[in-house]
């Protein structure tokens, strides 16, 4: 983003690339996750926010800030029990620790990362990628759900930039930015594009 492309006065709206920072916390004000910094992103394109938060940031200009509430389904989704599962220890590497994450689950043979879409029942090949939650001697409790799946939130969003897209940027869906993608933002991105599915 160059200085001369800045516009203090630019509203937020089809292709414009917006800097924020947000702050995630629960509905009782615990912090849960943050931006880590500045984030660029091409309103409404392959890298933007949750469409909930888009549709508050639209027409708004640098210097905004405000708190949105989600409900589940305008953020992480809701829990999905089906995306639960208890494995033997036996299927899975040594060391083992609480929070390691598995593309699919080691050793099974129907684990062909096809998941089966609760709409409209088509197949996608979208492998699941399950966070170990819990360990026994002899089990592994594994969770393919986003942590914040099922929750409302609140996010705090300050807007920091806004300047127009370049035609690059427009062409391809997303902003061209010089800093590395952040782990929060790319959650936003997948839970905007299969809401409920995040993971």
């Amino acid at each position: 983003m160059t200085a001369s492309n800045s516009d203090p006065a630019l509203a937020i709206g089809e292709n414009t690339v917006v800097t924020v920072e947000f702050w995630i916390m629960s509905t009782d004000g615990e912090a849960l996750d943050d931006s880590g910094g500045p984030v660029s992103f091409l309103y409404r394109g392959l890298d933007s926010l949750l469409p909930r938060l888009d549709d508050g940031l639209e027409g708004k200009t640098a210097g905004f800030e405000q708190t949105f509430h989600l409900e589940p389904e305008d953020a992480f989704g809701d829990y999905d029990p089906e995306l639960l599962r208890v494995e033997p220890r036996s299927r899975f590497p040594e060391p083992l620790e609480v929070g390691m994450q598995f593309e699919g689950v080691p050793g099974d043979p129907d684990e062909d990362g096809t998941v089966v879409h609760p709409d409209d029942g088509e197949a996608r090949d979208d492998a699941l990628i399950f966070s170990v939650t819990d360990l026994t001697d002899d089990k592994v409790v594994l969770d393919a759900n986003h942590p914040f799946a099922g929750m409302a939130l609140r996010v705090r969003i300050k807007v920091l930039d806004v300047r127009p897209a370049d035609p690059e940027e427009i062409e391809q869906g997303y902003a061209d930015v010089d800093d590395e993608s952040d782990e929060v933002l790319d959650a936003m991105i997948e839970a905007r594009r299969n809401p409920g599915t995040l993971h």
